[in-house]
């Protein structure tokens, strides 16, 4: 494990933060969003979970599977057939 490193809580505007040395975050790995959080007294931060991860694969995978179909019937308006343009 390797030795802590201190650091300063700085005022930011109304808030306070903290400065992390650039050989930690290379280490850990967070580039851009985080995650915190309170775990028995300590700060915990950590990469902020991506949003939709996997979801390619899922639609690839349900393409595959002819899984990818609507579920309700399609109900055309009046509108639709009169109105729109195709």
């Amino acid at each position: 494990m390797n030795p802590a490193i201190k650091t300063r809580i700085v005022k930011i505007g109304n808030s306070q933060g903290i400065r992390i040395p650039k050989p930690l975050l290379e280490q850990s790995g967070i580039h851009t969003e985080v995650e915190i959080e309170v775990q028995g007294g300590s700060l915990i931060i950590r990469p902020a979970a991506r949003s939709r991860v996997g979801w390619d694969e899922a639609f690839a995978t349900m393409s595959e599977r002819h899984d990818d179909v609507l579920l309700d019937d399609v109900s055309p308006t009046n509108w639709e057939h009169v109105e729109w343009e195709w």
